[in-house]
């Protein structure tokens, strides 16, 4: 019992450390390319000179935006106007869900026994746990649905419950795919508007999100009148 306890210490040690390492790495990618979250113009130019491995800075731009607890709404639409709607919505896609993954065991390495101790003190954790419990991957994927949810947020609370990773991960690549579209097709309907082509693609795109963000509410809604 005292060796398994022990061992158990040594795995967790190992873990943060990990977890530490992977920090101190992502820290200097950070400090240079995190400001140009903030300043959409020279995100764009910054992508797009970089040809073919723009891409991959996209998408790594994604997770380490992620993974900080910076809002990636920017990002996504800036990926509708570099990449279009599909491949847009492809890189999106790919660089929310991995950022979404990393932030999340970076919650249960390093926060998971602090929020296990005090749960009972925190509500929103509390009502996680027990939901994360009965229906793991459809309460993800309900809590991904709705765009305007705090995605960082979520991310980090789902890391200190005890759901395994994969229900989390894929009800969050499924469950984020209309707002990843939605706002993909923001961008591209935006840059069209700029470029002459009529305002009325971003009204339509604007009109969906709405309709998708107000979707989990009325569904709320429709099951408490039954």
């Amino acid at each position: 019992m005292l060796q398994e306890g022990l061992r158990h210490r040594q795995v967790k040690g190992r873990r943060r450390l990990l977890a530490g390492l992977v920090g101190v790495l992502l820290l200097p990618f950070a400090i240079r390319y995190v400001p140009l979250l903030f300043d959409q113009m020279h995100l764009v130019e910054f992508v797009q000179s970089h040809g073919l491995w723009g891409a991959i800075i996209f998408i790594l731009l994604h997770i380490v935006a992620t993974v900080l607890g910076v809002p990636g709404v920017i990002l996504t639409i800036v990926g509708g106007v570099l990449f279009g709607l599909l491949w847009g919505s492809f890189l999106s896609l790919a660089g929310a869900t991995l950022g979404a993954m990393g932030a999340f065991w970076m919650a249960r390495y390093l926060l998971l026994d602090w929020a296990q101790r005090r749960v009972r003190d925190r509500k929103l954790l509390c009502t996680f746990n027990q939901a994360v419990l009965q229906h793991p991957f459809s309460f993800v994927l309900i809590v991904r649905f709705a765009p305007i949810s705090p995605f960082n947020l979520v991310n980090f609370l789902f890391g200190m419950t005890t759901i395994h990773w994969f229900p989390y991960s894929l009800g969050t690549l499924i469950g984020i795919i209309p707002g990843v579209i939605a706002y993909t097709w923001i961008g591209v309907a935006g840059n069209d508007a700029m470029h002459g082509k009529g305002p009325w693609p971003l009204v339509i795109a604007c009109t969906c999100l709405a309709v998708l963000s107000a979707m989990p509410l009325l569904l709320r809604k429709k099951r408490s009148l039954t």
